[in-house]
């Protein structure tokens, strides 16, 4: 695989001392991925009574940034300040409402428009090569981070299947179990979660599946046990805990197009020229940081996916 731009975590015991971290920190040559569906304020963690121990400080290469230097996003921040409306919209109650959720068994659906449907236990998809992938994440709503997360490229699964010529989009659809994700019984929403990339995006060698993060294993806040990643497009392209992937030929309506179809496109390209209709998308705020940062188109991963959208309108197709 051609080296791919990584991305940034900060580690809780280096986090007070971010300026001698930051020159001791190296450049990244690994792969990388992205975090959860990110809409809301800027998280804060002070006096969580969330108790995971920290994982060590560096990324499974040996490194602690990414590709620009930028350092990981804390620990603490990922697994305590999620989007995961299954469960809640209270982004800060999430660790807490999912740490009973079951993730053993789990079977993975694959059909449709394919010559070779399979399902799938998550001890099936692990023998997929797992790799450590380190991913900016740009929000929607203008805030970023920087993750390392173990998975392994969709194309991997899907050439296995082996999508017939009809194929022209890739449905994922999230686990729908109202015992389990107390936020299913919201009539607001049109459950079970549903996103879809284009198959040409799916296959791209960015695009993964991924099964942890910093070394373990996803918890149930993050995903559990497999999410998508998809480290240009907005938090939305991030679908979680993931029980079926088909192959269609129609676009698939996701949910959130079905809740805002006026705010929410399908593509979600990271597109600082293209404001969302109630704030500007030009500038970014990185967790860890006081002051804003330019928003860097495709979220700096422009050389690696610009070609998908040659010819399109990016304002009509956002």
């Amino acid at each position: 695989m051609k080296k791919i731009k990584s991305s940034e975590i900060t580690p809780e015991h280096l986090y007070l001392s971010r300026r001698d971290f930051l020159k001791r920190a190296g450049i990244v040559s690994a792969s990388a991925l992205i975090l959860a569906a990110c809409k809301g304020d800027v998280p804060t963690t002070e006096g969580s009574s969330f108790s995971t121990p920290m994982p060590i400080p560096t990324s499974e290469t040996g490194s602690s940034t990414d590709d620009l230097g930028d350092p990981f996003t804390e620990f603490r921040d990922i697994t305590n300040y999620n989007n995961f409306y299954e469960f809640t919209t209270d982004k800060e109650r999430v660790a807490e409402l999912s740490k009973d959720f079951r993730t053993s068994p789990w079977e993975v659906e694959v059909g449709g428009l394919v010559n070779n449907p399979k399902t799938y236990s998550i001890d099936d998809l692990k023998k997929f090569s797992i790799q450590e992938r380190i991913y900016r994440l740009r929000c929607v709503e203008a805030w970023s981070m920087v993750i390392p997360w173990q998975g392994f490229p969709l194309a991997e699964l899907l050439k296995e299947v082996e999508p017939t010529s009809a194929a022209k989009f890739v449905k994922f659809t999230t686990l729908l179990d109202k015992e389990q994700f107390p936020g299913q019984a919201s009539p607001f929403y049109p459950w079970p979660y549903v996103e879809g990339l284009r198959v040409d995006e799916a296959m791209n060698d960015l695009t993964i599946m991924a099964t942890g993060l910093y070394g373990k294993d996803l918890l149930p806040q993050n995903g559990a046990p497999i999410r998508l990643v998809v480290p240009w497009k907005y938090g939305f392209k991030s679908i979680k805990s993931v029980v079926k992937i088909e192959l269609v030929e129609e676009m698939p309506s996701t949910l959130w197009v079905e809740v805002g179809r006026g705010e929410y496109g399908f593509y979600s390209n990271v597109n600082p020229t293209v404001d969302h209709p109630r704030w500007s998308q030009a500038t970014e705020r990185r967790i860890g940081e006081l002051g804003r940062r330019e928003t860097l188109m495709f979220n700096g991963y422009e050389e690696e996916v610009a070609y998908l959208y040659e010819g399109m309108d990016l304002r009509v197709n956002f």
